[in-house]
């Protein structure tokens, strides 16, 4: 008898370390809610070499929404987000820029008229969960669900990343010092683990220096017009 075990198959994936993510912790109290563009310039201020990093980016703040009733406000111009003391700054950054990163520890920043003060951050690896979610992708202001989606799955077929599941969200204007940048939310499902770190490190579109087309993982699949 000939007897020949898969053993490839049975061998743990172990997620690569050469793109990692920074979260901070933070003394702050409230935020614009379109922040994008002040915290974006905030950073390249202090850190030179984020805006030419390649694989480096900024995950714009976000508060959980509670089984309380609250929920994110979506008013930018009379609303503003009220941090609580778990919520984190996180960056994107390759390996070799994780000291360089920590430089921002005690970095005083003024957000919009909002003073937000960045204390000590922890490198959190990335994941290999087959769920993957971008809250903000850049898109076309006129462009329906279905362009947009026929258009991230020519990006992830140009990554060699097989498409199976992909579903549209919430559509998002940032105003920038250029003018107003639109956005949509994604979620990618049924990722092999190799395609969901390579999205995470390689993102889609561009816009990563203020938030856009950087991927986090999801447990689960659900509708992605929740903020997660």
């Amino acid at each position: 008898m000939f007897w020949s075990e898969d053993n490839d198959a049975k061998k743990e994936f172990v997620v690569p370390d050469d793109v990692v993510d920074i979260a901070f912790k933070l003394e702050c109290r409230t935020l614009p809610l379109d922040h994008a563009q002040a915290l974006s310039a905030a950073i390249q201020e202090r850190l030179s070499w984020f805006a030419d990093e390649e694989r480096a980016g900024l995950h714009l703040i976000h508060v959980a929404e509670s089984g309380n009733g609250w929920y994110r406000p979506e008013d930018p111009e009379n609303e503003v987000l009220c941090l609580s003391k778990r919520t984190r700054m996180s960056l994107r950054v390759p390996k070799h820029r994780i000291d360089d990163a920590h430089a921002l520890t005690g970095e005083a920043m003024d957000i919009g008229g909002y003073e937000l003060i960045v204390r000590e951050g922890t490198v959190k690896p990335l994941s290999a969960l087959p769920t993957m979610f971008a809250r903000y992708v850049i898109a076309e202001e006129v462009q329906d669900e279905y362009a947009f989606l026929k258009r991230m799955a020519t990006f992830l077929r140009e990554m060699d990343i097989p498409v199976k599941k992909m579903m549209a969200g919430k559509q998002y204007r940032m105003n920038m010092d250029n003018g107003p940048v639109f956005t949509r939310s994604l979620m990618v499902a049924d990722l092999a683990p190799e395609d969901a770190v390579k999205l995470q490190q390689e993102g889609i579109g561009s816009g990563r220096k203020f938030g856009c087309g950087l991927f986090m993982p999801q447990k689960g699949i659900k509708a992605v017009n929740a903020d997660s």
